[in-house]
């Protein structure tokens, strides 16, 4: 281009030598798929598995994947959840510094190994997403500003250049992250797109992008004549994201609401740094549970100023709901999980309310045998952006008093090996365990109307912040969580019409509670 070096194709469909080689044309009609009888399921009844290609299995490919799909079956789950598969520098990446927006990651299978992948997924009755990155491009392997003005310097992110949503020229900036989206729910047989950190995507348009793009996806969705879903990651606590366009809402189909994680995390860890100083108690956790966002307009202290917007008339399947996820695991000093905070007894006791709240659930890879494996923050850069990635990583947790050799470098090939799941952990008593109480607590999720009713408005919790239990009722349901190392006596319904449907400690006697336990109930 203008006499100098051949640069990659920014619309590149695929890179077999990385990000910095040569575009490799595709002709996407000459896969043969078998899944043309698929439409789609509903996102209200989902139960979704998050997880990362490279990590999921030893080999870390979407072939290999395919092999762990009857797992996800025999679990319930009803759709998996992909972290970033475009193309990144280097062969280890969580994916989110992509730079060829269009190519699926050479090292985990390229184009058709995904297709693969998501052709198999369908078969088996799976749903698929795949996470998104709109909101910045990755500084190693990143031509696009060769091309057009798609960098504007009258914003900024957190991880580089700001894209043009709205500024001069933007129009095809605009077309390029919608025409991608599309590709990925059209060529690909995607079923849905999670858009990264929205909150940085910034755009002043009457039509903003996120609307814009949602639009033309609800399009897509009649010629195909599948269900297609936006979910989108914020920080904002915006019920506006999921309103619909007509009551001044973007219409979008769900976000993630980290407010339940952090109420539960804290709870349960006693962790009060960061933002989970405006966390810890039974009166968050209550709250999150009948209303998705604990700050809801009320004043944060971290944040140190109002947060959030009440989401009364939002039903609670337009938010997911989790206990980990690839965040809040990876971006701690050590990866570690949360059943390395706290005990098999009180995961269970966590698991129970991520499957019986209003919200959709989502478990993170292995989180299902209660896995200690960590996920690390791995990259595989460049010898000099490597060494700031390294260095920086170091500073940041500086901060929170941790030393330099303590934190796992990201460049070293041993922190991502380390983060691949221990499969045959599984047989182990303990973790057989855990698993086949995430499948009972699938079964009923998914059985039950009173739990798949989305209705927040109709979630009733009590609590008592001293002997630690918590009660919700939904529907017919009752959930009696003791977080508690003593036995306590908490106000149940009369036992004598209600049928004990799960529990992980002792059978209740009347209507105490074993220490550290959960028990659900149904009125007959």
């Amino acid at each position: 281009m203008d006499g100098g070096e051949p640069l990659p194709d920014p619309r590149s469909p695929w890179q077999p030598e990385g990000p910095h080689g040569s575009s490799r044309a595709l002709d996407h009609t000459e896969f043969q798929w078998t899944d043309q009888a698929w439409r789609g399921s509903s996102l209200p009844n989902a139960v979704i598995y998050e997880c990362h290609i490279g990590t999921f299995t030893e080999e870390g490919t979407f072939d290999a994947a395919i092999h762990k799909l009857p797992h996800l079956i025999d679990l319930g789950v009803t759709a998996i959840e992909l972290m970033p598969v475009v193309e990144f520098s280097g062969r280890r990446g969580w994916g989110y510094d992509g730079v060829d927006l269009f190519a699926p990651h050479h090292s985990y299978g390229g184009p058709d190994g995904l297709k693969r992948l998501i052709d198999a997924a369908h078969g088996l009755g799976l749903s698929t997403i795949v996470d998104v990155v709109y909101n910045h491009f990755g500084p190693d392997g990143n031509y696009v500003s060769n091309f057009g003005p798609y960098f504007t310097d009258r914003y900024a992110t957190p991880w580089g250049q700001a894209i043009n949503f709205d500024g001069p020229d933007s129009d095809e900036v605009r077309r390029f992250f919608v025409d991608n989206a599309l590709m990925w729910l059209r060529d690909y047989h995607f079923d849905g797109l999670r858009l990264d950190a929205i909150h940085a995507i910034l755009d002043g348009s009457a039509l903003h992008i996120l609307e814009q793009l949602k639009h033309e996806v609800v399009e897509l969705e009649s010629v195909l004549g599948r269900t297609l879903w936006v979910i989108a990651e914020s920080d904002l606590n915006d019920p506006r994201i999921v309103e619909r366009v007509g009551a001044g809402g973007y219409g979008l189909d769900a976000q993630w609401s980290d407010d339940f994680h952090h109420s539960i995390h804290a709870l349960l860890s006693g962790e009060v740094t960061g933002y989970y100083a405006d966390f810890g108690s039974l009166r968050h956790l209550a709250k999150a549970l009948g209303h998705a966002f604990v700050y809801d307009g009320i004043h944060s202290g971290f944040r140190r100023r109002v947060h959030g917007r009440s989401t009364d008339g939002i039903p609670g399947h337009r938010f997911l709901g989790y206990a980990q996820n690839h965040d809040q695991i990876g971006n701690r000093a050590k990866g570690d999980r949360l059943g390395a905070l706290v005990s098999p007894d009180l995961l269970k006791v966590t698991a129970a309310l991520v499957m019986t709240a209003p919200f959709i659930p989502m478990i993170f890879q292995g989180e299902e045998w209660g896995t200690l494996t960590p996920f690390l923050y791995f990259t595989d850069h460049n010898d000099e952006l490597g060494r700031l990635v390294t260095e920086g990583r170091k500073r940041e947790f500086a901060a929170f008093g941790w030393s330099e050799d303590e934190i796992p470098d990201p460049q070293a090939p041993g922190t991502f090996e380390v983060s691949k799941l221990r499969w045959a952990d599984v047989e182990d008593p303990l973790h057989a365990d855990l698993l086949a109480w995430h499948k009972a607590l699938i079964q009923l999720r998914t059985s039950s109307p009173d739990l798949i009713d989305g209705r927040m408005d109709l979630v009733e919790v009590d609590f008592d912040e001293d002997e630690r239990w918590l009660v919700m009722r939904r529907g017919a349901i009752t959930v009696a969580c003791n977080f508690g190392p003593d036995e306590v006596t908490i106000p149940l319904n009369d036992q004598r019409t209600a049928e004990l449907l799960l529990t992980s400690g002792k059978d209740p006697d009347g209507n105490s509670l074993a220490p550290a336990s959960v028990s659900i109930w149904c009125e007959r």
